[in-house]
Order: C-alpha cells, then structure tokens, then sequence
C-alpha cells in the first residue's frame, strides 16, 4: 500500500499519523509539504520513503505535479490524507485526479457547507433548528421573516466562529448589512439560547462502523471565545449519553463517510440535543492526544490498524475526566503556571505551546490533565482559569 501525506510535518502533533502508519507492514509511507526536508524531524524523516517539496502547499497544480512524480516513481497511490481542514479539499482534489479511495470533492459538499449539514441531520432524525441560505441582500430578508429574531449568521462554508454575527435586532442585522460583501454565502440559523457546547467524536472504518466514539464539553463555546478571548477549555466526559450517542450514530450513518475520524457539534437543549456541525475530521489543536489521555488509547496507531485493515486495539481501561485548557501569555491569572503545575502535579499529563495559527484564537500555551473525580475536575477548571 501507497499511503501520501499531505503536509506531513505541520500541525507537528500529527507527525505520529505518518510514523505509526510507516510501522505498519507492506506500507509506503510518501509525503508532499512545503517545509524543508531538513527541517523535518529524524523520526519523521525515517518515517517518510521519499518527501517531495512544493514551494506552495497551496498551489493545487503544483500539487498534483508532486503526486504525479511519486505515482511514476512508487506506483499506484491507494490512501491520500492530511486530517487537516485546511487541505480536505485539496486531498479530495488528488482523490479524484488519481482514483485514490476516500471522500471526492462532490462528497466533501455535505461537510463544508452548513446549509448542506443540515438536510443530512434532518435525514438522520435529529433535531435541527429553522435556517436559510444567504447568497443575495433580499435573501435576508427571507431570513427575517421564515425565522426570526434572534438569530446567528455564518458563513456557509467556513470552520469555528470566524466572521460570525450574532443578529438580535434590526441594529445588528443593519450592522451585518454594513459588513457583508456581498460575495461570501452566508447561512442564517435561530439563535440556540444554549451555552451547553457538546461533542459526539470518533473514528469510522473502511465498513462505515464506529470502531471509536467518545463525547467532550466545551467550557466556553468558540464564539465566546473570539469575542471575549476566553481561554480554551473542554473536557473528555467518562460517560456518553445514550441519547447522544444514539443521534451520533445516526448521522454517522446519513453522512456515510468511511475510514476517517469524525467531530459533530450538538447544542444541549435540557434532556435533548440540536445538532450544529459536522466536520470530516478530529478535533483541531491536541485534542487526538485528549482522546488519548482520556481512554488510554493510541489512536494514530488505531487509525493506522484501520487503514490496513486490522483491528483496532482493546480498550481494557475505563475512561477518565480529560480536562484541556490553555493560557495566553497576556493574561494575568491569580495562579502562577509553578503553582498550578504543582497542586495538580499527579494529574498534570502535557504541556506544549500552541501553535501560532492555533494561539489567536485558542490561546499560548496548552495544558492536559486527567482525573477520575468531577469535583477535582471542576476545581482545576477554576483554579487554572482564575485571573486578577
């Protein structure tokens, strides 16, 4: 098997994807970026039986010149991945181009645009909240009038909370009248008055079966965070509601999406769940390494069992709270990194700086810690997060 890389080195925490793969028997691990080979590390560098270097990941032309090269030299390529959603549609580009197993652009369609989500959670039969496509000025006004205020409008084809508007009133939609450009598709939704953020993730095989699921919380919801620069903090639940799990499988289902992780969004809503996002990919930041820590699991090499066709490892322990949080370097918190490090030494299971594209947002510096007790998890969510 021919398994190509895209961009192999960055995000640095997913060089394990291409080094467990390469441990996996009659498989070729190939890789296309743009750093330096140089600059790869060793492990990394041994991983990989050859790297082609563009000067522009983002040139999709040039791209595919690189594939073509290893395709001559190596053979046939059967798996193109990146995990990343900045090059989805680049890896379902050279799917296509190549006849490369996996997700093609057509079907990328149902996980890029929220308008397009949307039937397939109907489809699944999960709640779903009244939206509408946005492509022209009096498509607002339709919008108005099929839903109503409150609202939230989003791009229809965009990751996280990035040019989000919340639309209370006539003020803010003449405010989003102001901003629009007219050219981004916006998709208009009603507002979920739900702070209750939650996940259903995990890993399908080559069969469309869930072989991992898991559930996490979110803290603070991603467009608190971009307006109020709140620090990230979510937590692997020990426990999945069989409610949630069941609408999880559902959509899992309706998407019909193989041999790939999975991120869904719900909002809570008391005893039930609306369903938000789809993303055809894990969790961004470390969060695979969360799903580690919390079941005490390897997933990249679960994911390279996937691929190869074998199965996935037992799961002898049960899970654990996983409580990632981060910090920003401008904050001033009532506890110093020393001293929360030290109170929660036993618990404490990573720390890394972000990277730069990830600390706007998310925030600097990154801290993962485990616990088998909701009040101690509790405790360290408070006590990290506390400024002056």
């Amino acid at each position: 098997m021919n398994y190509l890389v895209i961009s192999p080195f960055y995000p640095e925490n997913f060089q394990p994807f291409t080094i467990e793969l390469a441990k996996q028997e009659g498989v070729t691990v190939l890789g296309i970026g743009q750093e330096p080979y140089d600059q790869l590390p060793e492990e990394l560098r041994n991983a990989l039986t050859e790297y082609f270097r563009v000067e522009n990941l983002e040139n999709l032309d040039e791209v595919k010149r690189a594939a073509a090269f290893l395709i001559y030299k190596h053979g046939p390529i059967d798996r193109v991945e990146s995990h990343n959603e900045h090059w989805l549609e680049t890896d379902a580009a050279l799917r296509e181009q190549f006849n490369i197993f996996g997700a093609k652009p057509s079907q990328l369609k149902k996980t890029k645009f929220k308008s397009e989500m949307k039937k397939y959670f109907v489809k699944a039969g999960v709640p779903v909240v009244p939206g509408q496509v946005v492509k022209v000025d009096k498509d607002i006004d339709k919008a108005v009038k099929k839903i109503g205020f409150p609202m939230i409008a989003k791009p229809d084809n965009g990751v996280g909370a990035a040019a989000t508007f919340k639309l209370l009133n006539q003020q803010d939609l003449a405010a989003f009248r102001e901003y629009w450009n007219g050219q981004t598709v916006y998709f208009f939704e009603k507002l979920v008055e739900s702070s209750e953020l939650c996940t259903y993730d995990g890993l399908i095989d080559s069969k469309g079966n869930v072989v991992f699921e898991t559930t996490f919380n979110y803290v603070y919801a991603p467009l608190e965070l971009l307006e109020a620069k709140k620090d990230n903090a979510y937590y692997i639940l020990k426990e999945m509601d069989p409610k949630l799990q069941e609408y999880g499988r559902s959509i899992i289902k309706a998407f019909g999406m193989k041999e790939r992780f999975f991120h869904i969004e719900f909002f809570r809503n008391g005893d039930d769940y609306i369903a938000l996002e789809y993303n055809n990919r894990p969790a961004g930041g470390f969060t695979v390494d969360v799903y580690n820590y919390a079941h005490s699991i390897d997933l990249y090499q679960d994911y390279a069992n996937v691929v190869t066709g074998k199965e996935v490892a037992d799961r002898p322990y049960e899970p654990q709270y996983c409580l990632a949080v981060t910090r920003r370097d401008a904050t001033n918190y009532a506890h110093s990194e020393e001293e929360f490090l030290a109170k929660y030494a036993a618990n404490v299971k990573m720390v890394r700086r972000m990277p730069r594209a990830f600390a706007e947002l998310q925030g600097d510096t990154i801290y993962i810690l485990t616990t088998d007790n909701r009040d101690v998890l509790n405790d360290m969510i408070a006590f990290v997060g506390k400024t002056v």
